[in-house]
């Protein structure tokens, strides 16, 4: 028999890249009672893995964290502002499901500091006891 193993509406029917996507909506979710106004034109994406000319390699250009987990762009000539969330490396990361689910939204809570000026404290004041 071919077919689906589980009914499409059951949890273990989602891909990887599904779920990883839920956490990044959920830590969104998370921002918008106190950060709603700010983030309602911003855009928030997932892609699999940071493009080459933003891994940080070499002689003189190494940095405690060469692969990037996400990245933020101001709104620029008329296009919104962008926060991007690479999905493999935050997976490499994560231990568990749990690991990976607070890893996403620490990233989301720094890039979203990162466009709005401010510290990830003043984002999410849980930030600070996670670190």
């Amino acid at each position: 028999m071919r077919g689906p193993l589980a009914p499409s509406h059951v949890p273990i029917a989602r891909s990887r890249s599904e779920r990883f996507d839920d956490f990044v909506l959920d830590a969104v979710d998370r921002l918008k009672p106190k950060w709603g106004g700010q983030l309602s034109s911003v855009e928030f994406a997932v892609e699999d893995v940071p493009p080459a000319d933003e891994l940080v390699d070499g002689p003189g250009r190494l940095s405690s964290d060469p692969i990037p987990f996400g990245r933020a762009q101001p709104a620029a000539g008329g296009s919104p502002a962008v926060v991007v969330i690479y999905r493999r490396p935050l997976e490499a990361r994560a231990r568990d499901r749990d690991t990976l689910g607070a890893l996403v939204h620490d990233v989301v809570v720094e890039q979203v500091a990162n466009l709005l000026g401010l510290s990830p404290e003043t984002v999410d004041p849980g930030y600070d006891d996670r670190h």
